[in-house]
């Protein structure tokens, strides 16, 4: 996500990838990867520029897998912070059930 690199994106998501996403402007639900990508695309525009990767975290829980990221962005209304904790199944290597709770844009007081 942070290269906006759609296209491995795409190879990593199942084709019919159960997905679903909560931001501060509400809830986003998609049954595609193409869907997935739209939204992650609203997420990260083209204004946004993804200056670097201050954290990762992976675990387990349950029958499920973790990953929780730092994004630094910038765009036209300064840096930001954005942290994401994303949820995941996978099968054959591809993610078939995603669940994505981000916190938002934070700004960096500069």
């Amino acid at each position: 996500m942070a290269t906006k690199n759609h296209e491995r994106l795409r190879q990593l998501l199942h084709p019919d990838v159960d997905f679903r996403g909560m931001t501060p402007g509400g809830l986003r639900e998609s049954g595609s990867a193409d869907g997935v990508l739209a939204v992650f695309g609203d997420w990260f525009d083209d204004n946004d520029d993804v200056e670097g990767i201050d954290q990762v975290e992976r675990d387990a829980f349950a029958d499920v897998e973790r990953v929780g990221y730092r994004f630094r962005v910038r765009n036209p209304d300064g840096l930001h912070l954005v942290e994401q904790q994303a949820y995941y199944e996978s099968a054959d290597d591809r993610i078939t059930w995603l669940r994505v709770i981000c916190a938002g844009y934070r700004a960096i007081p500069g």
